[in-house]
C-alpha cells in the first residue's frame, strides 16, 4: 500500500471532507456560517414571540401543503354523499365537499385542518405580540426602521390570509363573512363596485370566488410573507438583536449566549409550539363546518363571527349607526365607510409610528438598548389606548353572544361598545401614563434613598425611621442608563425671521409633539451624579 493510500485509509471521511472543502471554496456556506456562529444572542422570555410566530408559519405551511392535496377550489355544485349522514343528499359546492372529504373520510384529516386553523390564530396572536413587545420597549428605532415595516406587513398578510383561508370552505358561515366584506367593499366611493365585481368574478357570490381566494390563499400570500420573513431576519441578523439595559451591555456589543445553544433552546421550543398547536387541535374543535351547511344566498348563520383578529373590523361595524348621505346623485354608505376609513386608520398608524417618534426626537444614533417602557410614559400610553380601542372594537363584534349570554339588551351592548370606543382609549392612555410616572418616581427615590428593607430604627430623640440599603452597581445603572430627550422649540433661536415660511407650521407641530413627549409633565428627570453624591454623603453621615 502506498502513502497515498494509507493516507486516505487513516483519514475516514476523507472524500466527505473534499467535497465539502470543495463547496465551501464555491459557495462559503461553511465560512459563513462559522462566522455568524461565533455571534451572541440575548437570552429573554419576550424574545420567544417572534419564535412563536416563525414556527407557527412554519406549521401553516406543512398542514396547509397536505390539504391542498385534498381540497378542489370549485363552486361547481355537485350531490354531497360523504361519511356525514344529516348532510347526504344536499347540494353543495366541491369545495364544501371536499373541505367535509378532509373532515370526515381522510385519516388524519380533521386533525390537520384544525391544526392549520389553530395555527393560523396563533400565528397573528403572536406577530401582534411581538410587535407589542418591539413597541414598547422602542426596538423599532435606527436602525431598524424598515425591520419594523417588514414586522407590520407580515402582519397584515397574515390576517388577510387568515380571511381568504377562513373562506375557503364555501360554509355558511364564511358566506356571511364574505357578504359583510362585499358591502365594504360597495361602499368605497367610485372604485368600489368594481373591486367587487374583480374579486368575485361578476355579481356576489359569483362563480370564481373560491378558486381566486385559493390562489390568493395558497400562493400569492405565503410566496409574500416568505419573502418579508426572509428580510426581516436578514435585517436582524445585519444589524444585530436587541437587548435588554444591564450592566456590561451598551450599543456596541451584544451580551448573551452562543448561537449554539440557541439553536438547540430554539429546536426544543419549535416542538413545544407544535405539541401545544396540535393539542389543541386534538381536543379544541375549531370552524365546525358541518354544523353551518354549505353556503346559500337566502341565509345568514346566527352568532357569527370571524377570527379574533378581524373582530375590531366586524366590531365598528355592528356598532356603527345606518347612517347614509346622498352627494351628487348617489349615495354614500357611511355605516360602511367609516369603520372601513377607521380600521385602515387604525393600523396605519401603527405601521408609521416608528418614523413619527424619530420626527419629534430628531434623534440619528442606531439604538441597540431597549428600553424600560416606564421610561416612556407617552409612548406606553399611546400603546395601552390602541389595544384598549382593538379590544372594545372586539368586544363589539360580539355584542349579540354578549347579550345572549348575560341577558341583556343588545342594544345596550352596543350603546356601551360606542361610548367604550372614545372612553377607554384616553381613559387607558391617562392612567398608564400616571402609573408610568409614578413608576418613574419610585426607582429616582431608589437611587437617591436606596431600597426599602422593612427594618424599623429609633433615633436618640425618638424619631422612628426605616433603613434604607444602598443600591449594587447593576441595579443604580439599570435605573439610570436611559437617555431623555428634551423638548424641541418650535422656532429655534434666531430662526424667527427664517425666509421659508412653509415650513414654520411642520416645526411648530413637531414642537408640540415634542412637548407631549418629553415635557415636564411627560417624564420625570432621573437624578444627576451631583445629586446622588449629596443624598448618598447625608446618609452616609
Amino acid at each position: 500500500m502506498d502513502d497515498g493510500s494509507r493516507e486516505s485509509a487513516a483519514r475516514p471521511g476523507n472524500k466527505g471532507q473534499r467535497v465539502a472543502e470543495w463547496a465551501d471554496g464555491r459557495l462559503g456556506v461553511y465560512s459563513l456560517i462559522r462566522k455568524r456562529a461565533r455571534r451572541a444572542f440575548p437570552d429573554h422570555w419576550s424574545f420567544m414571540l417572534g419564535e412563536i410566530a416563525l414556527y407557527s408559519f412554519v406549521i401553516l405551511i406543512i398542514t396547509g401543503v397536505y390539504l391542498t392535496l385534498y381540497f378542489h377550489p370549485s363552486m361547481d355544485v355537485v350531490e354531497y354523499r360523504g361519511g356525514y349522514a344529516p348532510l347526504r343528499g344536499q347540494l353543495v359546492s366541491e369545495a364544501f365537499d371536499s373541505t367535509m372529504h378532509i373532515s370526515f373520510d381522510v385519516r388524519g384529516g380533521l386533525l390537520i385542518r384544525q391544526a392549520h386553523h389553530w395555527a393560523a390564530l396563533v400565528l397573528v396572536a403572536a406577530m401582534l405580540a411581538h410587535m407589542m413587545r418591539v413597541f414598547f420597549t422602542g426596538a423599532f428605532r435606527k436602525p431598524r426602521e424598515l425591520t419594523w415595516v417588514f414586522g407590520f406587513l407580515l402582519l397584515i398578510l397574515g390576517m388577510f390570509g387568515g380571511l381568504t383561508g377562513y373562506d375557503l370552505p364555501d360554509d355558511l358561515l364564511s358566506g356571511t363573512g364574505l357578504m359583510v366584506v362585499n358591502g365594504t367593499l360597495l361602499s368605497i366611493p367610485i372604485v368600489g363596485t368594481y373591486l367587487s365585481m374583480f374579486l368575485f368574478g361578476g355579481e356576489f357570490p359569483g362563480d370564481d370566488l373560491v378558486a381566486r381566494f385559493h390562489t390568493i390563499h395558497v400562493l400569492i400570500i405565503p410566496a409574500l410573507m416568505v419573502g418579508l420573513l426572509v428580510a426581516h431576519l436578514l435585517l436582524m441578523l445585519h444589524h444585530r438583536h436587541t437587548q435588554y439595559p444591564g450592566p456590561g451591555r451598551t450599543d456596541t456589543n451584544v451580551v448573551g449566549v452562543p448561537v449554539s445553544v440557541r439553536a438547540v433552546k430554539s429546536a426544543g421550543f419549535f416542538f413545544l409550539v407544535t405539541g401545544v398547536i396540535f393539542a389543541m387541535a386534538a381536543v379544541a374543535q375549531i370552524n365546525p363546518i358541518w354544523l353551518y351547511g354549505p353556503y346559500r344566498a337566502d341565509q345568514v348563520s346566527a352568532g357569527s363571527q370571524p377570527d379574533w383578529y378581524m373582530g375590531v373590523a366586524d366590531g365598528l361595524l355592528r356598532v356603527m349607526p345606518g347612517w347614509e348621505i346622498a352627494f351628487w346623485g348617489h349615495t354614500l354608505a357611511l355605516d360602511n365607510l367609516i369603520p372601513l376609513v377607521v380600521g385602515v386608520g387604525l393600523f396605519l398608524a401603527m405601521g408609521a409610528y416608528p418614523f413619527i417618534e424619530s420626527w419629534v426626537t430628531r434623534d440619528a444614533r442606531e439604538q441597540h438598548l431597549l428600553d424600560r417602557p416606564r421610561n416612556r410614559p407617552v409612548r406606553t400610553a399611546l400603546g395601552v389606548a390602541w389595544i384598549g380601542f382593538y379590544l372594545v372594537a372586539l368586544i363589539g363584534a360580539a355584542n349579540d353572544i354578549v347579550a345572549v349570554r348575560f341577558h341583556v339588551s343588545v342594544n345596550a351592548v352596543t350603546w356601551a361598545v360606542r361610548i367604550g370606543l372614545f372612553i377607554v382609549p384616553p381613559v387607558a392612555y391617562a392612567v398608564t401614563k400616571r402609573w408610568a410616572l409614578g413608576l418613574q418616581r419610585r426607582d429616582r427615590d431608589k437611587v437617591l434613598h436606596g431600597r426599602e428593607t422593612g427594618i424599623i430604627k429609633r433615633l436618640p430623640h425618638g424619631e422612628f425611621i426605616e433603613v434604607h440599603e444602598p443600591l449594587g452597581r447593576q441595579q443604580l445603572h439599570t435605573l439610570t442608563q436611559h437617555v431623555q430627550y428634551q423638548p424641541i422649540a418650535a422656532c429655534p433661536a434666531g430662526d424667527e425671521e427664517a425666509p421659508d415660511a412653509r415650513s414654520r407650521p411642520a416645526r411648530r407641530l413637531r414642537g408640540r409633539l415634542s412637548r407631549t413627549f418629553y415635557g415636564e409633565s411627560a417624564q420625570i428627570a432621573k437624578p444627576t451624579a451631583r445629586e446622588y453624591e449629596e443624598h448618598t454623603g447625608e446618609h452616609h453621615r
